[in-house]
């Protein structure tokens, strides 16, 4: 099994949907459906616009509160619509010629999910004792249970399903076949992969491209070895945490340094992971928005000009494009998964970084160097980083600059072309002499230069 060919070409629109369409933040089951999910259809055009072709929607089943602590899998959560409402919203992205991704919370449920209360009920006496991970009636459970029971890393409101168990995987399984015939998905993004069981993974990475060879499989994983996650049998891709510190880090500790070192060992000449397409992302519904990081928005602009040249699939958090901030609070994610509305973000949102990043995309999308090119590093210092991406005959040469002022740059290269044309500086010609380069380099900026 090979990665689905248009993921390697993708630019993803992370949303969550619960936050950005203004849900409440814990679900009355006894409500009646509300459709907000409609209030995505207006940033459909949006997404386009940006020229992004997949959309990884985040958590759209039943569930008790933010939506990864699952009551129902066969049923949309009643504050954003019901199933004929996803139908409508996942026709019209696929009539765009977008993707459609989902997130798929497997490794644990919410405790209002029906076996679990059945067990609450039944104690002992239910039939799905075995549906949840080291289920145990000699102790009493932080929540009050007269039982105990293994959770998410010590969240007791998410409890582990035992995803060994033949009936689990069965319900599972049957739910994702749901997804994929009824509302068209593309993919999975599998929430907390990495506390996943890797025989599970097999069984649902085999079970899915049976129903479609080209569906695609991201995990969520933070630490480890990523060819643990990617390979032929398990998954095609996973969330690169180890470069997304890098990314920001560099440019607030003034050290180009760090993130070259990451992107050589993950994608150099030796590179473990060279030849693996990994989800790149600046911030997501789980780690601060990045703006946040920075006390110079000015640093926003090396930053997406970098994710947008290395090596891997990028992707965009809803609201990010217009450089909002929002930091994790003590006891809730609320500050990164804000009501957004899209014509009044338009007006207060910095405009000039979202136009900057529509022609990063562009850019991106239109050199097949960049999206699926080699790596090569050329230069490294504080605050400048070049480097090369190449495919077949097409190369495509990377300088960045943190600076807050202009740089001039010289470097030593051993290309015999001796013309390289800029597409980020209105199409500005710069000459090689020498087998020597001088670059004058914009403050917080940088040059994206095709080699003739």
């Amino acid at each position: 099994m090979m990665t689905p060919q248009w993921t390697k070409e993708s630019i993803f629109y992370h949303i969550y949907p619960l936050g950005l369409c203004g849900a409440p933040e814990w679900n009355n089951l006894a409500s009646p459906v509300v459709h907000r999910l409609e209030k995505l259809i207006p940033w459909l055009d949006h997404i386009q616009s940006l020229g992004a072709n997949a959309i990884y929607l985040g958590p759209v089943f039943e569930s008790s509160s933010h939506g990864y602590d699952t009551i129902d899998y066969y049923q949309v959560d009643r504050r954003l619509g019901d199933n004929d409402t996803l139908k409508r919203f996942s026709d019209e992205v696929h009539q765009r010629g977008l993707r459609l991704v989902l997130d798929g919370v497997f490794n644990h449920v919410g405790r209002d999910f029906w076996a679990f209360k059945d067990v609450q009920q039944l104690g002992e006496n239910s039939a799905y004792c075995e549906w949840f991970h080291n289920l145990r009636f000699n102790d009493v459970s932080s929540m009050g249970d007269p039982f105990t029971y293994e959770s998410w890393q010590g969240h007791y409101r998410l409890v582990k399903l035992n995803l060994s168990h033949p009936d689990v995987r069965k319900h599972l399984f049957d739910a994702v076949a749901m997804w994929i015939e009824e509302f068209k998905i593309d993919g999975l993004r599998i929430d907390a992969a990495d506390c996943i069981d890797f025989d599970f993974l097999r069984g649902l990475q085999q079970f899915t491209k049976s129903k479609r060879p080209d569906f695609w499989m991201l995990g969520e994983v933070v630490h480890g070895n990523y060819r643990d996650w990617v390979n032929p049998e398990t998954l095609d891709s996973v969330t690169n945490y180890q470069c997304y510190k890098g990314m920001y880090s560099s440019l607030v500790e003034k050290n180009y340094y760090e993130i070259s070192h990451e992107i050589n060992r993950q994608f150099g000449y030796d590179g473990i992971y060279k030849d693996l397409f990994l989800y790149n992302f600046v911030d997501n519904h789980d780690v601060d928005r990045v703006a946040s990081k920075f006390g110079d928005p000015a640093m926003l602009y090396p930053l997406y000009l970098l994710i947008f040249t290395m090596p891997g699939i990028p992707s965009i958090y809803y609201g990010s494009e217009w450089g909002i901030e929002g930091e994790k609070g003590p006891w809730s994610d609320g500050n990164l998964r804000p009501e957004l509305d899209l014509n009044q973000i338009n007006i207060q949102g910095q405009t000039e970084l979202l136009k900057v990043i529509m022609r990063l995309v562009a850019l991106r999308q239109g050199s097949k160097a960049l999206s699926l090119g080699e790596y090569r590093p050329i230069h490294v210092d504080h605050q400048q980083f070049a480097f090369l991406r190449q495919f077949e005959d097409q190369k495509m040469f990377i300088v960045l600059n943190s600076d807050t002022e202009e740089v001039e740059l010289t470097l030593d290269l051993h290309w015999k072309t001796g013309i390289l044309i800029d597409h980020l500086n209105a199409e500005t010609k710069v000459y090689l002499k020498n087998n020597r380069l001088t670059l004058s380099l914009p403050p917080a900026w940088g040059r994206v230069m095709s080699i003739e």
